[in-house]
């Protein structure tokens, strides 16, 4: 994955948000249009950037912003309904109505629209979601931009008749049912150095881009969290506090803190949001997360402990 640069977004803290619309997108795809509580401007954002949204106390999810950031009154997030995920979806789709108030963090953004000449946004079912943003802000700009967008069948498929709106591109809504899997090849394989490319999906929608596209003209976005990390145990030393803590094989190193009793702020646990970061003080951390840049990777200086290991036998944190 590219490295890209930080986004300028403003990030606040225990917002509260008003449901003012629920409507259904697709099958099995929901969006919600949310307000503040009170009556207030929204936080600014940018394409590409999410929200931590609290549905109960200790179930947060993280969604994608897919309204239009000049509207500052009001966002936009759309859930799937995944029968097998961890609670967040179902809780959405049979539990939260208008006139609902939800907590939230955010705006953050870890998936920043950078500037170039041309585009290729590939989106695989609900990765449509900050795809879209990008798309309407790309069109308004008049850059030349390709949508390629798969899904299980057209009535999966949300945004497409709203995708028809913008202009200056060239959209290709491809249904599997229809069409079989994404030609990848077809858009990878003589791709225009010119071009940036942005990747939003499931997992094997991300790994088959990564294995075509080069890594400098690529940004990927996970929704769910990428191979867990395995790599022996080791050991974390706390600069502040003095503590000594052994990780097993086994055991994440956000695990190990808070059975010590560290409280470390976090929401995914996957290593898709960045919530849990932590500044690294010595020792070379082995980094399994999709959140950070490659130049935050070559630094050493920070962790997202939910999935990230230690390549040195010992780790020390600034804790």
């Amino acid at each position: 994955m590219s490295s890209a640069p930080e986004s300028s977004t403003r990030e606040s803290s225990n917002l509260r948000l008003r449901v003012t619309a629920v409507h259904q997108e697709a099958e099995g795809v929901i969006s919600l249009r949310l307000c503040s509580a009170s009556d207030q401007s929204l936080p600014e954002w940018q394409p590409g950037a999410h929200i931590d949204l609290e549905l109960s106390p200790g179930l947060v999810r993280q969604y994608s912003l897919c309204g239009d950031p000049a509207v500052a009154r009001e966002w936009r997030i759309a859930v799937l309904l995944e029968s097998d995920g961890r609670g967040g979806s179902k809780r959405i789709h049979e539990s939260v109505y208008p006139g609902d108030v939800l907590r939230a963090n955010g705006p953050r953004n870890n998936f920043a629209l950078v500037d170039s000449e041309r585009y290729l946004f590939i989106a695989g079912g609900i990765g449509i979601t900050p795809i879209l943003a990008m798309v309407r802000e790309v069109a308004a700009r008049t850059n030349a931009w390709t949508l390629l967008y798969g899904g299980r069948t057209r009535q999966s498929m949300a945004f497409v008749e709203e995708l028809r709106e913008y202009g200056g591109g060239e959209r290709y809504i491809r249904p599997e049912d229809q069409f079989g899997l994404l030609d990848l090849d077809h858009f990878l394989d003589a791709l225009d150095p010119r071009t940036t490319v942005y990747c939003c999906g499931p997992g094997p929608l991300l790994d088959a881009v990564a294995q075509r596209c080069p890594s400098e003209s690529l940004h990927l976005e996970r929704f769910t969290a990428g191979p867990a990390a395995s790599s022996g145990g080791f050991e974390v030393r706390l600069a502040r506090s003095l503590d000594r803590l052994h990780v097993p094989d086994g055991t994440s190193l956000l695990e190990a803190l808070e059975d010590a009793g560290y409280e470390i702020t976090n929401s995914c646990r996957a290593g898709i949001c960045g919530t849990c970061l932590l500044t690294v003080s010595k020792g070379i951390p082995d980094h399994h997360d999709d959140v950070l840049t490659d130049d935050e990777y070559e630094s050493n200086a920070m962790i997202l402990p939910c999935v990230s290991r230690s390549k040195t036998d010992v780790l020390v944190l600034d804790l």
